[in-house]
């Protein structure tokens, strides 16, 4: 008689432990609640500290063209102490110079051919033509790309906010700065969509 209390008591507590659980993950199962939570996250940034971008001696630049965009765009207080900043900006970056080469050729060909005989007792004709035509180009341009992948990361190591932007140039700005506008300006746009998330 005590084994039909127990046994519901046991698939009440189950039951209640499968709806927490499902609760925990719920926001991983929505990729809109994450992208929202990851928003109100920047929020509550104040201060960025902008750490080393991986990618050798061009990535030391573009940090330095990076740093001087966020500070331009006034959301955040750029610091170069680590320890009194919200989040870091951490991610790799790369400015390359090359150069394209092309190269083509093209080639036309035609021959015919004729002949003439003469014995002593018939004449006959003979005639060729050959036309031959080649072609062949050779070109090189000069080119220059930056690209940056960046993240924001908060105290406990989560990633808040991320991006990848690349350019090959802008008309008054050179690949890397344009690169560093482009993630400013996102960053921007997020901010904004964060703060008009209903709370």
């Amino acid at each position: 008689m005590e084994r039909r209390p127990l046994r519901a008591v046991c698939l009440l507590l189950a039951a209640g432990f499968s709806a927490a659980w499902a609760g925990d993950i719920a926001p991983a199962d929505n990729p809109a609640e994450v992208e929202q939570a990851g928003l109100r996250q920047l929020l509550k940034i104040r201060r960025i500290y902008v750490d080393r971008l991986t990618g050798g001696e061009t990535a030391a630049r573009m940090r330095d063209i990076l740093i001087s965009a966020l500070a331009g765009a006034k959301l955040f207080i750029l610091t170069e102490n680590e320890d009194r900043a919200d989040v870091i900006l951490r991610g790799a970056a790369e400015d390359l110079v090359f150069t394209n080469s092309y190269s083509s050729s093209d080639s036309l060909n035609v021959r015919t051919s004729a002949g003439a005989t003469k014995t002593s007792t018939s004449r006959g004709q003979y005639g060729g033509v050959t036309v031959g035509e080649n072609e062949s180009d050779h070109s090189t341009e000069r080119r220059h790309e930056a690209v940056a992948a960046v993240r924001l990361v908060n105290r406990d190591g989560d990633v808040i906010w991320s991006t990848t932007q690349e350019s090959e140039g802008a008309k008054f700005r050179g690949a890397s700065a344009d690169v560093a506008e482009k993630i400013t300006g996102r960053l921007k746009e997020d901010y904004e969509k964060a703060r008009n998330l209903p709370q």
